[in-house]
């Protein structure tokens, strides 16, 4: 990534439904920081129905009122992102991407990443989106709270600090 470019983050499902219906944590920060456009979201159709269906489930006990409202700031949000769109893989894709990771239902999300090539691929399921997987397929997979431990070491790394961004 060159000076002036975001960071493209390829955020798993858990994360970003976390972060919509969360009213504060590491998750919201970086839907927060997404919707500034400080960092720019890779968004998975793979993704994007997961999240769909996640928050009906959640929704499904909230009364009407709650569940247009907690809807419509999604809408408002991922809007305010305008994140950059990863059709789904095809099924050959999946097929022959099948050795990658041990989870059949996270394929589609890992071929997605792989194809949009992200800066960072974040999720809370370090259970399937283990060490091996980042190194097999080249992705920085982090948790939130481990990536901003790491955005926090390389913004305070004293060679950045003698040649700050123009």
């Amino acid at each position: 990534m060159s000076q002036g470019e975001r960071l493209r983050l390829f955020l798993d499902s858990n994360v970003l439904t976390a972060g919509i219906v969360s009213t504060w944590g590491l998750d919201k920060a970086i839907l927060s920081l997404c919707a500034a456009r400080i960092f720019r979201l890779v968004l998975a159709e793979a993704v994007r129905e997961e999240v769909e269906e996640n928050l009906l489930i959640r929704l499904s006990g909230m009364e009407s009122g709650g569940v247009n409202r907690v809807l419509d700031s999604y809408v408002h949000l991922i809007a305010l992102m305008k994140p950059e769109m990863v059709p789904f893989p095809d099924r050959s894709e999946v097929m022959a991407g099948r050795h990658l990771i041990r989870h059949a239902a996270d394929v589609p999300v890992l071929l997605s990443a792989i194809a949009s090539r992200p800066d960072w691929l974040i999720t809370h399921n370090t259970k399937h989106f283990t060490p091996a997987v980042a190194q097999r397929t080249g992705l920085r997979i982090a948790t939130p709270a481990e990536f901003f431990r790491a955005l926090s070491k390389s913004l305070s790394d004293p060679r950045r600090r003698a040649n700050p961004p123009s």
